[in-house]
């Protein structure tokens, strides 16, 4: 296979804008990288191993959204409020530890200290590397080969690149909601730099991230109140699942508004908030201290003038790619979120892993049939692998369907958390496992139990007959499909 990453220099220079003399503002690559996150950092490193000439442009920090708005920082705050409920529902296990009270600050500054450190991780490696020239800057394409970037404290400098890969990833969307621009809303950014713990949280979106959110500063104190469009919350999961969380979220004391709208936000004396909101029960105003807003999120793709080259997106701008992540444009990658589908940090790192094997190793790896695993971090926690119930039906799949409570499994019980379920779909002609959804004490980790066994292509009764260490969770496999 030729490589379509020839290398077109033997010499390898370092920091070509700085220094004396003057700076040569057009420069050739092999490779260009739009995006130091999760998929760009990685690949840049690959390429440059390899012997390529590489230019990473990063506007902002290096790492990505995991690292810096998404993963690693909600993670470590959840971490906190699930200290707080822990000390909260310790009297229910004979242990008496007096009043509980948050130091919103401190968990603040343990969030700070735990994105520097992994930022800085992500950093060193890219400056260490050779063959990586780092520039601060936004990129725009020019044509199909040429990049310009807007770099800081500099003039333009102009990039052109055997090949292009294009890691930008998404940003919370701002929805058209009357009034929104006039009172000082919060983001799933700017939330995790409050230096307080808000009294009354309005939450505009019931999908993973306004999930996530509600209970964490339900258990950190406040009053939580999330409203959402639709007639469910998390659309993705099975109706079964969905329910099943909305009650563990009410057990919280989160108040939840479903099949409701937002009509107009507007200021109130001291900081405050006003929603207006249409719903079942008619028209109401809810008052609250701080809003988040929740409600998706979208391409980073505006700025990168894609036209100029002739990349084509979809109508919400999400770059179009094969299931090798070309683009329409020969010789130009889209990697991770900005491409659409699962936006998931685990997936962006396995779509740097796909075009390493393809360009590097003259492989044939594709995204075709990749199972998509996920982790929903509420408390507990909700894993999903695979196809859902309703998937199935709407692809109408035969399957047969294997549910129990978490109320069936010891270990829950004994750990005092038995709220949840456990749900997969199996081939009846096969006895394989199709999917799964995992809501329950450690959810992530048995749903990866289940994705394993997906992923070495066993029969359910393999599982069903297996001995599993008691009592553990995993043993709960032998009663989940024993009800087959």
């Amino acid at each position: 296979m030729t490589d379509p990453l020839g290398s077109l220099h033997d010499t390898r220079i370092r920091h070509p804008w700085k220094g004396g003399g003057a700076v040569n503002r057009k420069r050739t690559y092999d490779a260009i990288i739009i995006g130091a996150g999760q998929a760009g950092g990685p690949l840049a490193g690959a390429l440059a191993a390899a012997g390529r000439r590489v230019a990473l442009v990063e506007r902002s920090h290096v790492g990505g959204t995991c690292v810096n708005e998404g993963c690693t920082p909600t993670k470590t705050m959840i971490a906190s409020a699930r200290a707080s409920y822990a000390a909260v529902q310790a009297t229910a296990l004979g242990i008496h530890v007096g009043p509980v009270s948050v130091d919103m600050k401190a968990v603040r500054d343990r969030k700070r200290r735990m994105v520097k450190s992994f930022r800085e991780g992500s950093l060193r490696r890219v400056e260490e590397a050779d063959g990586i020239d780092l520039i601060r800057g936004t990129g725009r394409f020019l044509d199909r080969r040429r990049v310009e970037v807007v770099a800081e404290r500099m003039r333009n400098l102009q990039l052109t690149g055997t090949s292009i890969f294009i890691n930008t990833g998404l940003r919370p969307r701002i929805p058209n909601l009357d009034g929104l621009e006039s009172v000082p809303f919060l983001d799933s950014t700017s939330i995790m730099e409050l230096d307080e713990v808000p009294e009354h949280l309005l939450i505009l979106g019931g999908g993973y991230v306004g999930v996530e959110f509600a209970q964490l500063f339900r258990r950190l104190g406040s009053r939580v109140t999330l409203i959402h469009r639709s007639r469910q919350i998390l659309r993705h999961e099975d109706a079964d699942v969905a329910s099943e969380v909305m009650s563990i979220l009410g057990d919280d004391g989160i108040d939840i508004l479903l099949d409701t709208s937002p009509r107009r936000v507007n200021g109130a004396p001291a900081g405050r908030v006003e929603l207006s909101v249409d719903g079942p029960d008619g028209k109401q105003t809810l008052r609250g201290s701080h809003l988040l807003v929740a409600v998706g999120r979208v391409p980073n793709t505006e700025a990168l003038d894609l036209a100029a080259a002739g990349i084509e997106t979809d109508r919400r701008g999400y770059i179009r790619t094969n299931d090798r992540l070309e683009t329409t444009v020969e010789g130009i990658y889209a990697l991770g979120d900005v491409k659409g589908g699962p936006a998931f940090t685990h997936i962006a790192y396995d779509d740097y892993r796909i075009v390493r094997a393809n360009l590097l190793d003259g492989k044939g790896a594709s995204i075709t049939n990749r199972l998509v695993p996920y982790t929903v971090y509420m408390d507990p926690q909700l894993g999903g692998i695979g196809l859902t119930e309703r998937e199935a039906e709407e692809a109408g799949r035969p399957i047969r369907v294997a549910k129990i409570p978490m109320t069936s499994v010891a270990r829950a019980l004994e750990i005092g958390e038995p709220r949840g379920l456990i749900k997969a779909l199996v081939d009846p002609q096969t006895d394989r496992i199709l999917g799964a959804a995992v809501l329950g004490i450690e959810g992530g980790e048995l749903m990866a139990v289940l994705q394993t066994a997906m992923i070495g292509d066993i029969r359910h009764t393999a599982l069903r007959d297996g001995v599993f260490a008691h009592p553990s969770i995993a043993e709960s496999l032998n009663t989940l499909f024993s009800t087959l």
